[in-house]
């Protein structure tokens, strides 16, 4: 075989390896993410909302969480109130040009948060500055925060009031992170079949 095929084989197989340290890391947290799975049941069948925020690859788990809350994850229920921040093009561009890249996520917290809904921050690095700006105004407006980080200690993990921090390199880290969404949304669902909500009412679009 080519010696460059046998140096991408050999990269795929180093990247396989190295999702097993994120999934351990994940199930010694497992007690955790179920622990968010169930408060965000109970904060959303109240009338709060979710707000969630990323960059790059992790603004796309950020709106795959959302879609999960909106649409549907498993069965059918009622859509809940679920908001990815970085997704409103125009909103996006503006805040970006007007007040710096840095305040992206924080003015979008201070237009939509209310006491008791819940932003989570994704971040592989920890150390994204309009994440950190997210959760210091999130705070102000007494906004529950949740990160989903690479390794900890890091800085988005300190000044959350909650963080989940996967002991893996980055690429691995993404990809616990989205387990980690799936699994929160287990918890969610059961949480919210438990009490019996979140049917569909007679009128429901089922498109």
């Amino acid at each position: 075989m080519h010696e460059a095929a046998l140096g991408s084989q050999q990269a795929v197989r180093t990247h396989l390896e190295n999702v097993l340290p994120a999934l351990r890391s994940l199930e010694s947290q497992a007690d955790r993410l179920a622990g968010w799975g169930v408060e965000l049941a109970q904060r959303l069948l109240s009338g709060q909302k979710l707000l969630a925020a990323g960059n790059g690859g992790s603004a796309a788990e950020a709106q795959h969480l959302t879609a999960e809350l909106v649409g549907r994850f498993d069965g059918d229920r009622m859509p809940f109130s679920a908001i990815s921040l970085h997704a409103e093009s125009s909103a996006v561009t503006a805040i970006a040009n007007d007040y710096g890249y840095a305040e992206l996520f924080a003015r979008q917290v201070r237009a939509h948060g209310r006491s008791g809904d819940i932003l989570v921050l994704l971040s592989t690095s920890g150390q994204s500055p309009n994440l950190l700006r997210a959760a210091e105004a999130a705070a102000r407006l007494n906004v529950t925060t949740w990160a989903l980080t690479g390794p900890a200690p890091n800085p988005l993990a300190s000044c959350c009031d909650d963080a989940v921090a996967i002991d893996a390199i980055s690429a691995n880290a993404q990809e616990g992170h989205l387990i980690a969404l799936h699994a929160i949304c287990r918890a969610f669902e059961a949480e919210v079949a438990r009490r019996g909500q979140g049917v569909p009412g007679p009128g429901a679009d089922r498109g």
